[in-house]
């Protein structure tokens, strides 16, 4: 990946129903016809081997379930600039993406502009699915959009990204 990308980094647990929401809509994402300048990735649970990706991308459009008691499918943009910054989330992402954030400021290198979609569930399952819940699979195509939306905003407000 050159410096000049958009990275889309989906979070969650694929085995855990709603949970993996992020990674389902990167999956999605993967058959798309997106250009050459976004990178897609299923970042699972997350951990310290996602900083590599970190220090190359100009932007970061993290994709990621939250129990924020919003109806299931709610789609939130956030801005987050500090560790500190992030909602509490759901498994033990939650600690590795902000140990993530943390660690890449002791690097001393400039942070990517990173603009996070929260997507709200109402439970983590108790028994393991790959599924996405019925209420979640009517509204896929509603945050779908709203992803992609946002990939082209990211996209379109800066000309340091080339689009090929």
């Amino acid at each position: 990946m050159n410096s000049n990308q958009l990275l889309v980094l989906g979070i969650g647990n694929f085995l855990m129903g709603d949970e993996g929401i992020g990674v389902h809509l990167i999956h999605h994402l993967e058959k798309e016809n997106l250009p050459s300048c976004v990178q897609l990735l299923d970042g699972g649970v997350g951990g310290f081997h996602l900083l590599e990706y970190f220090h190359n991308a100009k932007k970061i459009l993290i994709l990621d379930a939250t129990k924020d008691n919003n109806p299931l499918g709610t789609v939130k943009k956030l801005l987050p600039k500090y560790s500190s910054d992030y909602p509490r989330t759901l498994t033990a992402h939650d600690v590795g993406l902000k140990d993530l954030l943390d660690t890449f400021y002791l690097t001393g290198k400039e942070l990517p502009q990173i603009v996070l979609i929260t997507i709200s569930i109402k439970e983590v399952p108790e028994t393991l699915s790959i599924h996405l819940s019925e209420e979640m699979q009517r509204k896929f195509s509603e945050i779908y959009e709203a992803v992609k939306k946002e990939i082209y905003d990211l996209l379109n407000e800066s000309s340091t990204i080339s689009i090929n």
